[in-house]
């Protein structure tokens, strides 16, 4: 490790090399110089940061680290830029004491871009947290770049505050159980807070109530899908610690894409003036201000249907759902009351008891199914909506529609959670319908793999499947899907030169929160096109929501499974409604190789094959490669496909829009 002459002696390298007139070189301090200016927190409470590479790192999933070092970053300033073989060689030495390390930026000036060409240039071996809000600067009192907290785990309370030469005594000291020594060394260039104390002037009649009426009272309110009601000074100020807590960590509002990446329609986020202002508020005391309750002045009650009145409702039979254990799916049916077909403009999924009901899946059927048969989804032609949890309606632009024949019958894949006391389910679904025949059509498809295979005690397992596009489309939403183990997944399009563009990312996957990410334009798949979904597992202790870190965990319909799944909402750009196409013909060639196939070649090698799908095509590979080049390409798996089993078989020609979701 570089010792602290060694450090000065690069320092005082540094400064001749960028010149004794540098701006960062005069501001320089030292840290007992810039603790005498600055509030130290006692502790630090819980937030959750992407870093530049749009990785989340929430600061209590660290609670098995013996510390946590965060380091504060800006770009340009050569003091932070020098220490920078220093932060790699204390991440090394200590990284393997169980230490975690983290920069953090909250400079206005960098933004993520220019952040990861810093992070790039400079060789900084540890993740970047982006803090463009502020809040996590402000509430450690940063006041400069270089500076270096070094926060004990056990308590959440800072052990050390000061210059980067001080961290290995304190890292020390901490473990003997002492208190960190004094150190000096120098700091670097100033960081601006501009709204650092601007809560002292925010009321919540004037400034927080408008906030909440225009993005949370909707849910909060009564009949609402939110656990409280903000509707009146009195209950905003009582859950005010949680409020700041939720938007902290970024579980409020529960619209997980990045802003860094694409534009969407139906984004939830708020904007970062809306977000400074609630947490300041909070910070501030959470001052109620003069004049009337804006939120008590109107009774908040949500709709029954939040589109209005629909043109047909679907009564699901109802289902007594346990007050324990494991409840298979549920595939019930009703007959469709249709006389005539219709073009669906949207739907809308009414649980009937939120709590119980993961998720609903549906699709028309020709048939009626006979006395005891189930509404089987090998079965089902088209869907007629869907639900999970967190869930909205299903609206679709004026130009694309789905099809509802009449007559058949309508079948449901119900996904029942019992939480403690038994109830009985009646959930219904509204159809709203078009006048006219749309342009378009509506498809779907979905990227999944169900091999994976994420083994025990593992904080950052990674999968990957795609699926191919052989003619242009146009995608307009795509709905991550995974269970307690997920950690983030994203979303990649490659086009056939080879070049890669990320279309949605979730730095931060929450089960509880499920739903579809509308692009605000649609986006061009050119023919031969990949989409390319990657998901990050943590099967660890440190993941709150993980039944059993001890075990292997594989694919399966269960929540203490595993699932990887995207659906895909697109049209085709040779389709309309009048000229229809085989649209799941059109992907059997490349989907089973899309599911496995990881280093992204075309081809199956034996290493790719996992899972009981893969063990089964592994023991015929021989057979299969009948070029013998050691690769399994979609000429050689179709005909393989035939050597499946029946229910692998249908699994491997292809999930369509209507493939079951799983939890």
């Amino acid at each position: 490790m570089t010792t602290r002459l060694g450090l000065m002696g690069l320092l005082a390298t540094t400064a001749l090399v960028t010149g004794c007139a540098s701006d960062t070189q005069q501001a320089a301090l030292t840290g007992s110089q810039v603790n005498a200016s600055a509030t130290t927190p006692a502790s630090v409470d819980n937030f959750m940061l992407v870093d530049a590479n749009l990785e989340a790192h929430e600061l209590y999933r660290m609670n098995d680290a013996s510390a946590v070092v965060l380091v504060t970053q800006a770009n340009g300033d050569a003091v932070i830029r020098g220490l920078a073989p220093q932060l790699k060689a204390l991440a090394d030495t200590y990284g393997a004491k169980g230490v975690e390390f983290r920069l953090l930026n909250s400079s206005l000036k960098d933004s993520r871009e220019a952040i990861l060409s810093e992070a790039s240039s400079v060789g900084y071996a540890v993740p970047v947290l982006l803090d463009p809000n502020q809040l996590i600067g402000e509430s450690l009192g940063v006041t400069r770049s270089a500076e270096a907290y070094v926060i004990n785990p056990k308590t959440w309370t800072i052990a050390y505050r000061g210059p980067v030469s001080g961290v290995a005594g304190a890292l020390e000291a901490l473990a003997a159980g002492r208190a960190a020594p004094a150190a000096t060394g120098p700091l670097g260039a100033p960081i601006a807070f501009p709204s650092r104390g601007a809560g002292a002037k925010l009321t919540y009649v004037k400034d927080v109530a408008p906030i909440l009426e225009k993005n949370c009272v909707g849910c909060h309110q009564e009949g609402g899908i939110g656990p409280m009601k903000l509707t009146s000074y009195e209950m905003v100020k009582g859950f005010s610690p949680m409020i700041r807590e939720v938007i902290r960590t970024d579980r409020m509002p529960p619209y997980n894409a990045d802003p860094h990446v694409s534009k969407f329609s139906d984004t939830k986020n708020l904007t970062p003036a809306e977000i400074k202002t609630l947490v300041h508020w909070v910070e501030a005391g959470a001052p109620r201000g003069e004049g009337a309750d804006p939120l008590a002045g109107t009774r908040h009650t949500a709709a029954e249907w939040p589109l209005g009145k629909p043109d047909l409702i679907l009564n699901i039979p109802a289902y007594k759902v346990p007050a324990s254990g494991i409840v298979d799916y549920q595939r019930p049916f009703t007959e469709n009351p249709l006389t005539q077909g219709k073009w669906i403009r949207a739907t809308t999924v009414k649980p009937g008891d939120r709590q119980a009901v993961h998720h609903v899946l549906t699709g028309w059927m020709k048939d009626v199914p006979k006395a005891g048969e189930t509404a089987s989804e090998t079965r089902w032609r088209g869907s007629v909506g869907g639900y999970a949890v967190g869930a909205e309606s299903n609206v679709f632009s004026g130009e694309v529609g789905t099809y509802l024949p009449a007559g058949g019958a309508v079948g449901y894949q119900m996904h029942y959670t019992p939480y403690g006391k038994e109830t009985v389910d009646n959930t219904q679904i509204g159809v709203y319908f078009r006048e006219d025949m749309p342009k378009y059509i509506m498809r779907g498809v979905v990227v999944i793999d169900p091999t994976i295979t994420i083994a025990p005690n593992t904080k950052r397992h990674k999968e990957m499947a795609y699926v191919e596009f052989p003619n242009d489309a146009l995608l307009y939403s795509a709905f991550p899907h995974a269970h307690y183990r997920a950690y983030s997944s994203d979303l990649w399009l490659q086009t056939p030169d080879g070049k890669k563009k990320l279309l949605l990312t979730l730095p931060r996957y929450d089960f509880n929160w499920q739903r579809s990410y509308t692009f605000a334009e649609p986006i061009k798949i050119p023919a031969g096109s990949r989409l390319i979904a990657n998901y990050v597992y943590d099967n660890s202790k440190a993941n709150p929501s993980n039944p059993d870190p001890t075990i292997k965990v594989t694919w399966g319909e269960q929540s203490h499974e595993e699932m990887l799944f995207t659906s895909l909402s697109f049209r085709w750009l040779d389709e309309t409604a009048a000229k229809q196409v085989d649209s799941d013909a059109r992907f059997a060639q490349t989907r089973l190789i899309g599911m496995m196939d990881d280093n992204i070649d075309g081809k199956l090698q034996k290493a790719e094959l996992k899972g009981q799908m893969g063990n089964m095509i592994a023991m015929a590979f021989p057979k299969i490669d009948k070029n013998g080049d050691g690769g399994l390409d979609r000429m050689e798996l179709a005909a393989a496909q035939s050597m499946l089993p029946n229910r692998r078989r249908q699994q491997s020609d292809g999930p369509n829009e209507n493939t079951p979701l799983g939890n």
